[in-house]
Order: C-alpha cells, then structure tokens, then sequence
C-alpha cells in the first residue's frame, strides 16, 4: 500500500530507486503475512509493533516544532491511526484468501476512491480521465471479483475484504490531510503507528488469533520490510515525482504479487484475471494522474 505526500518537480535516479524499493518492499509484505504463524491480524499487529522504535528514532529527524501533537491534532491523528489499523485488519484478512495479485490491487484502491471522494466533495462533474478511471475500476473490480467466485466463496470474500481495506485506507489519508501541516512525515506515521497497534490487538484477540508467533522471522521481516522500509522510502520519495511517476510505480505492486503468488503459492493467473488487473491498474494510473497539489 502507500504514503501521500506533495510532489515538487526535481528527482534524481536515488528518488526514482528509492520509489521502486519502496513498492517492491510493499508488494512483498502479503508473502510474508501468509508465511506468519499468527493470525493475519495479529500479523498486522507485530507489523506495527516491531517497526514501531525505528519509526521513532526516524521522526526524530523532523523539525522539533513538528514533532509535538496535541488538541485537535491530536484527535485527527488519533482518528487516522484507527482507521489505519482497520485497514491493515481488513487488508490482512483478504490476503489470507484471495490471491495475492487481488489483494494488491484491491488494497491500494484508496486512489480511486479519494478520487471519487474529491469529486463528490467538490460538487462538480467529472472529466473525461476520472470518468475513465472510474468505469476501468468498476470493470476490473467485477471482473477479478467474478475470478475469484468461480474459485471459492473465501476467496470472493477476501477480494471484498481487501477493497474495504482500500476504503479504510482512503478515509486514513483523509484525516491526516489536516495534521500534515503541523506535523512532519515521520512523527505523522509514528504517532499513527501508535494509535493503530492495540487496535489491532484488540481485533486479533475478538477474533481469537493465534498472537504470540512460534517464528518471529516473518514478522521482522514484514515489519522491517513494510513498515519502514516501504512507508519510509515512499515518504522520502513521493515528494519529488509528479503523480504519473508515482502512477507507473504502483504498478510494481500488483505485478511483484502476482509473480509471488504464482512462484511461492502456485497461483495462476486466468485471461480474465489479467484483463482485470490491466483494467484496475490502469485505473489506479489514472486516478493518480488526476491528483492535484493540496493547496
């Protein structure tokens, strides 16, 4: 999945590297949730949890004056954190049963959806470019959806729990857009990292996960891998690129996660499978050409 951040128009081959790792790192994290001998929200727990200090010393690096949260701040971020966590529950649980390629795509959905979002809070129609990315999302969603019926009712649930993940993740970045001018990259994703870890806790523990792993290696890894590695490089990387660059670079997600899905688990893609994923793909594309700068 990935950050939001304010692009500006000066990159160099480190950014465009530092992109790349960073959806790579993203695109892996699914594999490892499934190699977790936890539950998949329990996994999303220690994800958290374990990446939770180096995030600190990491926001440490930020401006003393944007470091400090508190009153309405406070609130919005809080906020944040809890719908991170729901996505990350969500998220986690669809990986469990759909395939992996699905689970990227459907779980970085929340472009489209912030697109469709904005459209609605502004009151406006849409262009021809959203109306296309909407009608490819629509399109590739049934279509995927479709493939994951004929294979079983759990998978067709995880592709539906991987796309609440995607509208979870959109309201996430909602509530930040007001604290991001208070606050810096780092100390934004600590404190919501903060927030969202016992909520987790609490879900795996409702749910009656396994929580205490036999193998803490795959959870080091997924915390290393997602939760810093990915989150941070893609804070310190967004910035630079305009949003068709950072368009193309998501598009490593789903296509890393499908070659993962087919290599470690034997999950083939069907003709209808692709075509889905081109057509979500594509929409998730557009949707990013169509951002515009917060003012």
């Amino acid at each position: 999945m990935e950050a939001h951040s304010a692009p500006s128009p000066r990159w160099s081959a480190g950014h465009l590297a530092a992109l790349l790792l960073a959806n790579v790192a993203l695109a892996l994290g699914p594999w490892f949730v499934r190699l977790a001998d936890t539950g998949p929200v329990a996994a999303g727990f220690w994800r958290l949890t374990l990446a939770l200090p180096v995030i600190f010393v990491l926001s440490r690096r930020d401006p003393i004056q944007r470091r400090s949260v508190s009153g309405a701040t406070l609130a919005l971020v809080a906020g944040a954190g809890v719908f991170f966590a729901l996505d990350l529950a969500s998220w986690h649980i669809g990986i469990a049963t759909t395939k992996l390629a699905n689970a990227s795509l459907f779980g970085n959905s929340g472009s489209v959806i912030l697109m469709a979002w904005g459209l609605i809070a502004a009151r406006r129609a849409p262009r021809a470019l959203e109306i296309i990315a909407i009608l490819c999302a629509l399109s590739g969603a049934a279509v995927l959806m479709g493939g994951s019926l004929e294979i079983s009712h759990a998978s067709f649930v995880g592709d539906l729990f991987c796309l609440l993940a995607g509208f979870f993740y959109a309201f996430y970045i909602l509530m930040l857009a007001p604290a991001r001018a208070r606050l810096g990259q780092f100390s934004l994703l600590f404190w919501s990292t903060l927030t969202g870890a016992p909520i987790l806790l609490g879900v795996a523990a409702l749910m009656g996960e396994a929580i205490v792993p036999g193998n803490w290696t795959p959870l080091l890894v997924l915390a290393m891998s997602s939760q810093v590695v990915g989150q941070g490089l893609l804070i310190y990387s967004l910035k630079n690129f305009p949003p068709l660059v950072i368009g193309l670079a998501l598009l490593t997600q789903p296509a890393i996660s499908a070659l993962t899905g087919w290599l470690a688990f034997g999950e083939v893609l069907s003709a209808g499978d692709v075509l889905g994923m081109v057509l979500l793909a594509g929409a998730l594309v557009l949707a990013k050409v169509g951002d515009r700068p917060a003012p």
